[in-house]
């Protein structure tokens, strides 16, 4: 795959990168063939990577990989805490200032598409949930779990459904307190309301392979994960918090490997469903990215064309990293 061509952006916008796609397809190895070519920092926009008690489980990078540039916002928050798009948004900004600060150029890498969209194209306004409205959710969650919220959401919001998992607690709870309160679904907020868009010139690079192509090696990656410690990581965050519904056990990964710690699933039963569920989630980042704009499109592996599109792009601007 190669990149499109581009023309110049305002040279007073300070740049960012944002290497996104979906799971498992070389992001962070892309970010640090850039990093390789000039002073850059990487931030995390994976809503999983920033559990402190899951970094093999959650893919997050490894120690060679950070010693190679700042790596920032990875393993940081505890499972028992829940990461919503404006927490991001308010972390990423921070993030990106202090970068800035230090002359580097910051790389978003991940592939949770609405984090990104809500940096990029400005949050919208959602107010402040009821706390009535939050415990009849959240006691609906208990008694009929999220796939039966999930259902109704597919009804009231299907582009929005389509973007999350059955199983999604955080999610699911989050489309049907919104729409009770308000009285508009997700999709409505995060594309019909007022937003103020971030103060960046992006330049949006993805990472793809088709379905059939990335499938099998999702399933090696979790094998990986599996002989890398996986259980032992969920055994050990279980110690410190059993608690099904903390946000932190919600992703992928750590709910499967929570039902077998549970004894609700055999360790072979849990794989399978790790790898499908990767798979599904794979899926649906695909059709997410589909729909962004603007996306210039590399293969797996093809770090030098990408550090090469980057400086380019910078070269267009007439202006380095720190602008």
């Amino acid at each position: 795959m190669t990149a499109s061509s581009s023309s110049a952006v305002p040279a007073l916008v300070p740049p960012i990168i944002c290497l996104l796609g979906p799971t498992g397809t070389g992001k962070t190895a892309a970010a640090i063939a850039v990093a390789r070519r000039m002073p850059a920092s990487v931030i995390n926009f994976d809503s999983r990577q920033v559990y402190a008690d899951f970094p093999i489980i959650t893919a997050q990078p490894d120690q060679e990989e950070r010693a190679a540039c700042p790596h920032l916002l990875y393993g940081f928050l505890p499972l028992t805490e829940r990461m919503t798009a404006a927490r991001f948004v308010e972390l990423a900004m921070e993030a990106i200032a202090g970068v800035r600060d230090q002359g580097r150029l910051p790389i978003l890498v991940g592939g949770t598409g609405l984090y990104l969209r809500s940096l990029l194209s400005g949050m919208a306004p959602i107010p402040e949930i009821p706390a009535d409205i939050r415990r009849a959710v959240l006691e609906r969650i208990r008694a009929e779990g999220p796939q039966r919220l999930h259902a109704e959401l597919e009804q009231a919001d299907p582009d929005y459904a389509a973007r999350i998992h059955p199983n999604d607690t955080q999610r699911n709870a989050r489309a049907a307190e919104v729409l009770l309160a308000t009285g508009r679904t997700m999709t409505w907020w995060h594309t019909s309301s007022e937003h103020t868009p971030a103060p960046f010139a992006a330049l949006k690079i993805g990472m793809r392979l088709s379905l059939d192509e990335l499938e099998p090696h999702l399933a090696g990656r979790v094998d990986a994960m599996l002989a890398a410690g996986a259980v032992d990581e969920a055994t050990r965050a279980h110690a410190k918090c059993p608690d099904p519904e903390a946000p932190g056990w919600t992703g992928i990964g750590c709910a499967e490997m929570l039902a077998y710690l549970r004894g609700e699933t055999t360790l072979e039963q849990a794989r399978s469903l790790w790898v499908r569920n990767t798979r599904a989630y794979a899926k649906r980042q695909l059709t997410w990215f589909a729909k962004e704009p603007g996306i210039r499109w590399f293969a797996p592996g093809d770090g030098g064309s990408v550090a090469d599109c980057v400086a380019d792009w910078l070269a267009n601007r007439q202006v380095g990293p720190d602008d």
